[in-house]
């Protein structure tokens, strides 16, 4: 069902570009945004992954410099018959964690470096479960195409505005409408999309760990971790926040409304109704995120039943 609400949801998002580029230049307008959303969407397709890990100055890790991190995700993703993904740590404060990459076999997984002081292993394991599983799904490409769609939107009324021909400009009301309404719409399907694959993701995740309660544990730890330590680079790249697997931005009133996530407490209790359909009955527990690390890259908190022993 997931999948059909996102290939409605795309086809949505096309639908409204194209339909901006006619009311800004007619038919010519159209087809000028067809190619426009071809040549973006190219490149995007084959520079996404590199352009979002030199935007959080991510560096690439392997067995030798985080040998516990890399062979996490790669149990991980032998457990999930995929891939070995290229793993990254950023620098960050901030608990949190994104996937990127076009397909499976050009993928990466990015950690902060305050999601290893924050989490015990087996949520870490959670997360990371999580983020392998956008990888599986695909949902990596259609993220980036999404974005891509809402940041060519605004382009393209700009281009129409500024450049257009005047005979077939719209009137200044009507570009006053498009201005506001075609990026805020395209921001919306966007968002609907995100929101759709997270749970998707979760829920996968789960499976792939062996034990969603790793995963709900570590959501409430990072949400509240975000509440605490705003990340500088992801405020400043506000068009990178779909990605982390918790929203990294600290804004409240209206971006609470925009948000590109599910409601945390939705995503936990959907997760600890999966743990209650494989066995596994605890209650996860309570945020409390300190900020402080542990004297374990992993956290301290004692291990929990699953395939890590």
């Amino acid at each position: 069902m997931n999948y059909v609400r996102t290939g409605m949801l795309m086809a949505g998002l096309t639908a409204l570009f194209l339909s901006v580029g006619y009311l800004l230049g007619g038919s010519s307008g159209m087809l000028i945004a067809l190619i426009f959303a071809a040549g973006t969407n190219l490149f995007s397709y084959w520079n996404s992954d590199r352009l979002a890990l030199a935007a959080h100055h991510a560096q690439e890790v392997d067995e030798r410099s985080a040998p516990e991190l890399y062979g996490m995700v790669r149990d991980l993703a032998a457990r999930a018959n995929m891939p070995m993904p290229r793993v990254y740590l950023i620098q960050e404060d901030q608990p949190n964690a994104f996937a990127t990459g076009r397909n499976p076999e050009n993928a990466a997984v990015a950690a902060t470096t305050g999601i290893l002081r924050t989490l015990t292993y087996e949520e870490l394991a959670g997360v990371m479960a999580h983020e392998l599983a956008h990888i599986k799904n695909h949902d990596t490409l259609t993220m980036t195409i999404t974005a891509t769609f809402a940041g060519a939107i605004s382009s393209l009324v700009t281009f129409g505005m500024f450049f257009g021909s005047r005979d077939n400009r719209p009137n200044v009301i009507v570009q006053i409408l498009l201005s506001i309404l075609a990026p805020m719409a395209a921001a919306l399907i966007q968002m609907a999309i995100s929101r759709s694959r997270e749970y998707e993701a979760d829920r996968l995740g789960g499976e792939i760990a062996g034990n969603p309660i790793w995963l709900a544990d570590a959501l409430a730890k990072i949400a509240a971790g975000v509440q605490h330590i705003p990340s500088e680079t992801a405020e400043a790249r506000p068009a990178t926040a779909h990605m982390f697997i918790i929203n990294p931005l600290t804004g409240g009133g209206m971006d609470n409304l925009f948000s590109t996530h599910p409601d945390t407490g939705n995503r936990i209790a959907a997760l600890m109704e999966q743990a209650r359909a494989m066995g596994l009955g605890r209650a996860p527990a309570a945020p409390s995120f300190t900020g402080q690390a542990s004297g374990s890259p992993w956290g301290s908190a004692p291990r929990q039943p699953g395939p890590w022993g």
